[in-house]
């Protein structure tokens, strides 16, 4: 019987999880995911994580909770930098330390370090997972080369995720909206609140930062004065900065998670050009409290002012 590894339904899952998934398979392991979130899982995140720690960290914690007894292993790379000279959230870098220090009775975890090489490569990080797994290192790095190009399949992954959006309403003009946040954000339903499918019954086409190329979002974010070292930050600001110089977006919604000292900083920078450009943008703040009546309310009044602009008053300016 195969040994199991269990990959958490949290955090950068979304970014990675078809090339985990297919590495972990190529070197001859069951991969076993976490449900989508639910409230059980949150609760259990809450009870085992710190108060302090924003909400995606709080639902991983109840991710780990969910998988621990039924894997022999858990996944959780300490996720250091995905290009040279940048660098993650440091709770991302500190997510295998929290959950060892908050959660009792783990199975083994996988905390290899994901990092940038000299040469801008990965095969070193995880030809490290061989000392756990007793296969060589060499034959890590040989699973890892076969499979290195599952990662250029994500967006096809996430399209799975993502609402169909059949566009029934003909007789308005389609809304393009950018939701614009970290993946964990825009890709947990439950976290959410639902919001894609929200959006998609209200006949509006989404779009996200994942719909624009890498070499567009590393171009465009290098228009800020300063050399932005966060590779997510320039993931936010290089896409919303494209799509709005090209005229591709009516309108963004920035999910950011309470307590994001990242997205405190990001929100501003892009709200400045949207609202430079005429382009109409909302914040919604995400925690454990967040009641999804008033969550429900600002998105519709939102989506109704844009809607009742451009028929009418397309000069009002879109400031918050």
């Amino acid at each position: 019987m195969k040994k199991t590894i269990g990959i958490p339904r949290g955090m950068l899952y979304y970014e990675f999880f078809p090339l985990w998934e297919a590495f972990f398979m190529e070197i001859g392991y069951e991969v076993i995911s976490s449900p989508k979130t639910n409230k059980d899982i949150l609760d259990m995140g809450i009870e085992a994580c710190v108060d302090e720690a924003c909400l995606p960290v709080k639902i991983f914690h109840g991710h780990v909770e969910y998988l621990k007894d039924k894997v022999d292993y858990i996944f959780i790379p300490k996720i250091t930098s995905l290009y040279k000279r940048e660098y993650c959230c440091p709770k991302i870098l500190g997510l295998p330390y929290m959950i060892k220090n908050s959660i009792d009775d783990l199975p083994e975890i996988i905390d290899i370090e994901i990092n940038t090489d000299r040469k801008g490569k990965f095969e070193g990080s995880y030809g490290k997972v061989g000392k756990y797994l007793n296969i060589s290192r060499r034959e890590a790095i040989r699973a890892y080369r076969k499979i290195e190009d599952n990662k250029d399949k994500n967006r096809e992954w996430l399209n799975n995720i993502m609402p169909k959006n059949p566009l029934r309403n003909k007789t308005e003009r389609i809304i393009n909206i950018l939701l614009l946040g970290h993946s964990y954000n825009v890709f947990d339903e439950f976290m959410n609140m639902g919001i894609l499918d929200k959006l998609s019954n209200r006949d509006i086409r989404i779009i996200v930062a994942e719909d624009v190329s890498e070499e567009d979002i590393r171009m465009y974010s290098d228009k800020i004065p300063k050399r932005m070292f966060w590779t997510h930050g320039r993931r936010s600001i290089g896409s919303a900065f494209k799509l709005i110089e090209d005229e591709k977006i009516d309108g963004i919604i920035y999910l950011s998670s309470f307590g994001c000292g990242l997205d405190s900083v990001l929100v501003h920078l892009v709200s400045y050009r949207a609202v430079e450009n005429n382009i109409p943008i909302m914040e919604l703040t995400l925690d454990e409290q967040t009641g999804e009546a008033g969550f429900n309310t600002r998105l519709e009044a939102f989506l109704d002012m844009m809607k009742w602009r451009n028929r009418n008053e397309d000069n009002i300016s879109p400031s918050r």
